[in-house]
């Protein structure tokens, strides 16, 4: 079935864009879906609030030209003001950006730093923050309601490719590197680093919290996925089964499953428990032998993104196209076209999938399906129950099988 169009924005172009790609590597929807961010290419991220955006799609059909200009902010003298009259930010970041990830606030949770008065900021419980990664090698905190610039992360030394908040509102932030390694910041302690996260032998491309915030998983070139535990920053275990770089990876919303995207022209779901493949989704038929592992690079794929019902997987290829996978169906359910597409994302109700190609976004209608009580059941179980513990109980195996992903 081929996936509905709900809209595009468009990056304004200029004449030095034909001379070279304006490259869009990352968007991001926020976590209480008010905002959603994209990078245009080199230094330029826009942030717009994501139901005019829809608003706007539905008034004046898909097309919707990202203004060159700032919309100018209100006067208002609180957080809360800003927050219910949420405006578009153009942010110029100074230099090509790589990466983006939003994080939310959450008061109960605090820094790990001890001299807490010392602090800078008094991160609120409507805080929402924006980090933007970038080429060379500094992470930039803007706050999100008032668009300025908060903090300024100078550590890595390469490309900051990827980042990822820790979803209990911690403020903890991880940036993966072409320095080959991990760091993990406290936001709360005014970005201080707090670990370097060191195993990878070459680039790393992305990383991924889990939904309980305990476990950091990091993919890279040579084929590596590595599993953290965010509490010891030890590392965990090493999956194994690519046969090419692996460049993207996300946590299902129960943290039963997780999925990694490859140069070898695979996506597999792994149980990130027990290290065992679960499923595998191949966009090369037949697939690449592990001799020529890279397959043919129109294969390659390039992005993967769980929905948050934990039945749909999207995954985005070099043969141009998008496609949506069921978890317990060999072949997609739905496909879309798009071209040089890069990265893409679910938005935080699960019903639109964002797509970044050259600057520009698309957003398709996702596959909409009514969960049976036998899943949601199942979600409710993994959230707080790691396999080890699920195989412990007396239950038939029929339906172990079934809460361990098996069938």
């Amino acid at each position: 079935a081929r996936s509905r169009t709900v809209g595009e924005l468009l990056a304004p172009t200029s004449p030095f864009d034909k001379k070279c790609g304006r490259e869009n590597w990352t968007v991001a929807f926020a976590p209480d879906g008010s905002y959603f961010a994209w990078s245009q290419g080199h230094r330029i991220v826009k942030l717009v609030p994501w139901s005019q955006c829809l608003s706007n799609f539905l008034l004046h059909g898909t097309k919707n030209v990202a203004n060159s200009t700032s919309t100018r902010l209100p006067r208002q003298n609180s957080d809360s003001g800003q927050k219910n009259n949420p405006c578009e930010h153009i942010i110029d970041c100074g230099d090509i950006v790589w990466s983006l990830a939003f994080g939310s606030s959450v008061p109960e949770k605090q820094s790990r730093c001890v001299n807490i008065e010392w602090h800078r900021f008094k991160f609120g419980q409507d805080q929402l923050l924006l980090a933007t990664g970038l080429n060379n090698g500094r992470i930039k905190i803007w706050d999100v309601y008032t668009g300025k610039l908060l903090l300024n992360l100078m550590d890595h030394t390469e490309v900051v490719r990827d980042l990822t908040f820790a979803p209990d509102g911690s403020l903890i932030l991880v940036s993966a590197s072409r320095d080959k390694t991990l760091r993990v910041w406290d936001l709360k302690d005014d970005g201080n680093m707090m670990k370097v996260l060191r195993g990878h032998q070459n680039w790393v491309y992305g990383c991924a919290f889990s939904p309980d915030s305990s476990i950091l998983c990091s993919v890279g070139a040579s084929k590596a996925v590595f599993l953290w535990d965010m509490d010891k920053y030890s590392m965990i275990r090493k999956l194994e089964g690519h046969h090419n770089d692996v460049v993207a990876c996300e946590f299902s919303p129960d943290g039963a499953l997780l999925a990694t995207a490859s140069y070898d022209t695979r996506v597999y779901v792994w149980d990130p428990h027990t290290g065992v493949i679960l499923m595998e989704f191949g966009h090369l038929f037949p697939p690449p032998t592990p001799i020529f592992a890279g397959g043919a690079n129109d294969r390659w794929v390039r992005s993967v993104s769980f929905s948050h019902d934990g039945l749909h997987i999207a995954s985005l290829a070099d043969d141009k196209m998008v496609r949506f996978w069921r978890i317990d169906e060999e072949y997609p359910v739905q496909v879309a076209p798009l071209n040089n597409g890069l990265c893409c994302t679910f938005s935080t109700d699960g019903s639109v999938l964002a797509a970044g190609q050259d600057g520009s976004v698309y957003f398709w209608a996702t596959p909409r399906q009514v969960s049976s009580l036998q899943h949601l059941c199942r979600m409710a179980i993994r959230r707080v129950m790691p396999t080890s513990q699920v195989k412990n109980l007396p239950i038939p195996s029929k339906v172990m099988e079934f809460l361990c992903y098996q069938i």
